[in-house]
């Protein structure tokens, strides 16, 4: 089983530290690490730092960097826009895409999305959607923390200037001609993914987002759930790009 990951802010220049805190009270008092076995540090941007048990202590480990490293970002950049989905689904949806390697969400509110994020609700749906990804990030052991875009969420204009800006856009809908599997891909840049809400995607929203850049694909022939589409496509995504 390979060594577990904690992030860390900054990552330590020194060859001896102290994990405490949260990240410390995991490690040693859930997952029970014990002297001499091995863990990974990583600071979400790249940065990683290979590290030993040297001591145990009540919630915090006293270790011992062995080596360092550095993960380049990866290129192109793959981007969700995630219309809301109810109840959990949305964060099981984030859950999963940053387990199979997304870089940023942007969480929209669509105007199918039954759920709307407004105000304080907003901003703490928002939060669950950052410390679920960061704790996803763990898990898939990525040196690189998922973006979570929004303040807290952003609107169907903004999401038509981002498509504007990027390499390439593609919104999975089910009327789609196109296959995500067949269509060509950027090498640089940004690769959008536009998932709609439980409801789909208006014709106005799909209109907007064409006139912006984007391309309406389809993964097959089957209709997924919200929580599951942008999981599929990245899966795709990632093996036409060399990630998997």
């Amino acid at each position: 089983m390979s060594a577990p990951l904690f992030l860390v802010d900054p990552l330590p220049t020194a060859d001896t530290l102290t994990l405490d805190g949260p990240e410390g009270h995991h490690a040693a008092t859930v997952q029970r690490l014990r002297v001499g076995e091995e863990l990974l540090l990583a600071d979400g941007r790249g940065g990683t730092a290979t590290a030993v048990v040297t001591a145990v202590g009540r919630g915090s480990l006293e270790l011992t960097v062995t080596s360092r490293g550095y993960a380049d970002a990866p290129v192109p950049r793959l981007v969700v826009v995630q219309g809301f989905a109810k109840g959990d689904r949305g964060e099981l949806a984030v859950q999963a895409m940053t387990e199979v390697g997304v870089d940023e969400l942007v969480p929209w509110s669509a105007a199918r999305s039954v759920v709307q994020w407004r105000g304080e609700r907003g901003a703490r749906a928002r939060e669950k959607w950052v410390a679920t990804a960061r704790e996803a990030a763990k898990q898939a052991r990525r040196p690189w923390l998922p973006v979570v875009a929004g303040s807290p969420d952003e609107s169907t204009s903004a999401v038509a200037r981002r498509i504007a800006g990027a390499a390439a856009t593609f919104v999975l809908h089910e009327e789609a001609t196109d296959r995500l599997a067949t269509v060509d891909l950027p090498e640089t840049g940004e690769i959008v993914l536009v998932v709609g809400p439980e409801g789909g995607i208006t014709p106005d929203e799909l209109t907007t987002f064409g006139v912006a850049g984007g391309r309406p694909v389809r993964l097959g022939p089957s209709v997924l759930r919200t929580s599951t589409a942008g999981v599929a496509a990245l899966a795709v995504l990632s093996a036409r790009l060399g990630r998997w």
